[in-house]
């Protein structure tokens, strides 16, 4: 189904010097405030995926919640309906037009992943931190997984600021996925029922 590259990315120019370490710095810094500061967060996002030749491209939309540790809730509205939830113990992964759940436990499935890197609480255990030229008024930080075997390649997480504003996602085919981030909304108040996730009535649950 065409919805499942959402999922697999998920859970899957040079500038001076000087303008690269203060760039990189203040991107370095964003992370890590942002990893040690927000414990919470909504935001609503376009999601973009280019194949390794740039010539086809997938578009996407929808929401983001996330309550740390290891708690989050992607919505997927367009161009199908998909919600992908981590309730600190499991990651269900529900599919509205098949009415199919996917569930997996939370140790297996987050790992070095970009939604580890959004509301995981080990980032530098998971992840190798590197500083990136600032591009498209963003200050970006490459997170590359210290476990070689995942699917995903490299991460790009940018800040505008201290806000977060976009994450770039390349895995070992060369796909790239770009999650843009608006209406971010740090430290938000958000309900614990939120992160539980209920099969759908007459939905086939599979275990994996």
């Amino acid at each position: 189904m065409a919805s499942h590259w959402a999922v697999k990315m998920l859970l899957a120019p040079a500038l001076a010097a000087a303008s690269l370490s203060s760039a990189a710095a203040d991107g370095l810094d964003a992370l890590r405030e942002f990893t040690r500061d927000v414990k919470s967060g909504r935001a609503t996002f376009t999601q973009t995926v280019t194949s390794p030749d740039g010539v086809r491209k997938k578009s996407a939309s929808g929401s983001f919640e996330f309550m740390r540790p290891d708690r989050f809730r992607f919505s997927y509205t367009k161009p199908f309906e998909q919600q992908i939830v981590a309730d600190g113990q499991k990651v269900w992964v529900y599919d509205a037009d098949l009415n199919q759940v996917t569930v997996r436990p939370l140790a297996q499935a987050l790992g070095a992943t970009p939604a580890a890197l959004l509301a995981g609480s080990a980032l530098e255990r998971e992840f190798e931190l590197k500083p990136m030229p600032a591009r498209d008024g963003l200050d970006w930080v490459q997170a590359t997984p210290k476990a070689a075997e995942g699917s995903v390649k490299t991460l790009a997480i940018g800040f505008r600021g201290k806000t977060l504003a976009a994450l770039e996602i390349t895995d070992a085919f060369g796909q790239r996925s770009l999650l843009q981030f608006n209406d971010v909304q740090a430290n938000a108040r958000l309900a614990d029922d939120l992160f539980r996730f209920v099969p759908p009535k007459g939905a086939e649950v599979l275990a994996q």
